[in-house]
């Protein structure tokens, strides 16, 4: 009897990545590899890597908890998924990260953009219209976890830190702005303001490659200088910052354990992120048959070029497990110590603080030992660490603080090739749009950002 070439595994709905109408797809096992098959009857068969290893894949349906909800839904269900985005009631996560973009432009005209910005495109968003931004999420939320400044390029607002101050009026745990580092680089006063905002304060910092050629190709001009010297005033202040990678294939990916060495050596760097690049937006020059790089290659070249931290370091977060991936680290009188492993994981599943079991690791039961006070258990070391696998922990100690601790981050936003209507359910990433609801970062820019969503209703005689 003739067999398949594959081992089918799961069903899901998909979109076509030419008219982005939704269609069915199969996830098979493949020469150890996991695709995803799809056939639209207008554009034909298409077929995408998801992942590498089948093991990991497996998995992260193991890592599902129960979701949290917002406090209020902003859109019926209608249409269906995801043509309802907003956030809408049939959504199952909240915010864990909230994105207010104030504005279309920016100082760059990169190469690769998701928003498509540049120093001519759009326009600045009113302060009033940023507070309004602002009182949707904390409406949403409560007191939102954290709530990222975007852009564009945010700090070329002419009212950039009065933004800040308004922010700063809102129950917002953690408050963070996302920036590509030239006006950093060029105003050491203008970084010493930023320093006031601490703590409860960071920047994430676009850092994609230290090679003049890859940020030519990506960013459209080197900016290793500006890089060094944005760093150099960061260190200085303190200021607590996330390093973003913006990862393609054969590009930089070579780069990842170079770029957490570096990361770990900067007293202001608390971690850093890596990001597939989304098809969305701008991608001029990119080939997605060559380009596009998986979550668990990311993974595993984070292993393999930067063995501190190993496979069980780097688990799934379990608010979505399908597109994100974390390690945390703690830092010690200069030594580094991956934690995540000795996280117990049924905590990570039921809501509850997670423990932390230091005995089965000497040296750093020793260190701890050392900085706990009197009294504090080093076999559960739960009023020291709170929500560890949350999107920022609660560091709770008078001899441990915020830059003890050092993150690693692998975020994989989907796009039409990739996308998976039961995984985007579950997305906790989420951007304010004009029409002030709360859109998932994936579906904004593949249907809301340019209003696509309206054609494709239309075409589909909704």
């Amino acid at each position: 009897m003739k067999t398949r070439d594959y081992i089918y595994y799961d069903y899901t709905k998909s979109l076509c990545p030419e008219c982005l109408h939704t269609i069915d797809a199969k996830i098979v096992f493949q020469d150890n590899q996991v695709f995803m098959l799809k056939h639209c009857r207008t554009h034909g068969d298409s077929k995408v890597m998801i992942a590498d290893d089948v093991e990991y894949y497996k998995q992260i349906r193991n890592y599902n908890k129960q979701s949290e909800m917002p406090l209020k839904f902003n859109t019926k269900v209608h249409y269906g998924c995801p043509y309802d985005c907003g956030l809408c009631t049939d959504h199952e996560q909240h915010s864990c990260l909230s994105i207010v973009e104030v504005t279309d432009r920016c100082n760059l005209t990169c190469p690769t953009c998701y928003a498509s910005s540049g120093p001519n495109y759009g326009r600045h968003r009113t302060l009033e219209e940023i507070e309004k931004m602002f009182d949707v999420i904390v409406a949403n939320e409560g007191e939102p976890d954290v709530v990222q400044i975007s852009g564009g390029e945010p700090t070329v607002h002419p009212d950039f830190f009065k933004i800040l101050d308004i922010a700063k009026t809102k129950p917002i745990k953690h408050l963070m702005v996302n920036t590509n580092g030239i006006r950093i680089a060029k105003d050491e006063k203008f970084v010493q303001k930023l320093a006031d905002y601490m703590p409860d304060f960071e920047l994430y910092l676009q850092f994609d490659s230290f090679k003049p050629e890859v940020l030519e190709k990506l960013r459209g001009e080197d900016l290793t200088e500006t890089r060094k010297k944005a760093i150099e005033y960061l260190n200085k202040y303190n200021l607590s910052t996330t390093l973003v990678i913006t990862l393609q294939k054969g590009v930089n990916d070579d780069e990842i354990g170079e770029i957490l060495n570096y990361a770990l050596q900067q007293k202001c760097v608390r971690g850093v992120t890596f990001q597939p690049t989304q098809v969305a937006g701008r991608n001029q020059n990119y080939n997605d048959g060559e380009g596009r790089i998986t979550l668990t290659e990311v993974r595993r070249k984070i292993y393999e070029q930067y063995p501190l931290f190993t496979p069980q370091d780097l688990i799934p977060v379990p608010c979505n497990p399908d597109a994100l991936c974390m390690a945390y680290a703690l830092k010690v009188d200069g030594e580094v110590f991956p934690m995540t492993h000795l996280i117990n994981p049924e905590d990570l599943l039921n809501n509850s603080k997670n423990t932390i079991v230091f005995e089965h690791d000497e040296k750093l039961k020793s260190h701890m030992l050392n900085l706990f006070s009197t009294g504090v258990s080093v076999d559960c070391a739960e009023e020291t660490f709170g929500e560890l696998m949350c999107c920022l922990p609660r560091v709770q100690s008078d001899n441990l603080s915020y830059s003890n601790l050092f993150r690693v981050l692998i975020m994989n936003f989907m796009d039409p090739y990739d996308f998976d209507v039961r995984a985007v359910k579950k997305s906790c990433v989420h951007i304010v749009s004009d029409k002030m609801k709360m859109i998932p970062f994936e579906t904004m820019n593949i249907f809301y950002r340019d209003n696509k969503i309206d054609e494709i209703r239309k075409q589909l005689n909704y």
